[in-house]
């Protein structure tokens, strides 16, 4: 039979496991009290019936609530979404965007025009921006490739690409930053997001859709843009850069780097 030290004993133990916890949630509630509108906006964005389960199955891994916060995006921005894919962003961003901001797309629109997101309440206003370049393929056939171009848009506060900026030559990579700098407001931001490649490696089949982070920034502040920040929410150390991201070893794990670049506001 306990003692009565025990009894008190037991008494403190769950008074104390009760304030922790009522601290815990009072914590909680102050976070998400502190949250930004647009973080906010992106959460319940996220519980949308038009998400598919597959979508929804790369959150844990794609951190789309931390990846926008990182680049600073806001309710009351312009943004251009370059290569939307079928839009698995965009049925992020544009309910977010809808009421103060807006969000456009452009380059490689095909499959978000085709899988019919853009004729569904909320997304009617999402602007698709025709863009008149040459589009094919690099010399060696492994990339594509784009001539100059223009976004067709001036004075956007942000451009976003995610896991694009691979899938381009040197040329084509050039003429990419140069529109998205032309289109951007003084002081506007690049957000860049892609799959690693290891420093100064040569091409082969397996890093084609990797991305060299040091030549990359090189390149955008080539175009013209200021380094500003990085983060390591997609920096994966198991990663070992050595496989085509489409290998089994390798899908939904890659490292990627995240790129922070502004268009200098003087």
């Amino acid at each position: 039979m306990p003692n009565r030290t025990d009894i008190l004993r037991s008494i403190m133990s769950i008074a104390l496991i009760s304030v922790l916890s009522a601290a815990q949630v009072a914590a909680q509630d102050t976070e998400a009290e502190q949250e930004r509108p647009f973080v906010q906006s992106i959460r319940t964005a996220m519980e949308s019936e038009l998400r598919s389960e597959a979508e929804i199955a790369r959150d844990a891994n794609r951190l789309p609530v931390q990846t926008l916060d990182f680049f600073g995006i806001d309710e009351t921005m312009q943004v251009v979404e370059l290569i939307p894919g079928t839009g698995w962003y965009t049925k992020l961003l544009a309910p977010a965007l809808k009421q103060h901001g807006k969000l456009y797309a452009a380059l490689g629109t095909r499959r978000l025009e085709e899988s019919g997101l853009l004729e569904q309440p909320g997304f009617e206003d999402v602007g698709l921006l025709t863009i008149d370049a040459q589009i094919g393929r690099s010399e060696d056939g492994r990339l594509a490739t784009i001539g100059p171009f223009s976004l067709g848009v001036e004075g956007i506060d942000a451009v976003l690409t995610f896991r694009n900026v691979h899938n381009f030559d040197a040329a084509g990579r050039t003429n990419m930053h140069a529109a998205v700098f032309a289109a951007l407001k003084p002081g506007g931001i690049y957000g860049v997001v892609d799959h690693t490649r290891r420093h100064m490696q040569a091409d082969d089949n397996e890093n084609r859709r990797r991305v060299d982070p040091v030549l990359a920034v090189k390149e955008m502040l080539d175009a013209g843009f200021e380094f500003i920040d990085y983060s390591d929410l997609h920096y994966r150390s198991d990663d070992e850069l050595l496989y085509e991201v489409g290998r089994k070893s390798v899908t939904g794990n890659t490292d990627r780097f995240t790129f922070l670049m502004r268009k200098p506001a003087g």
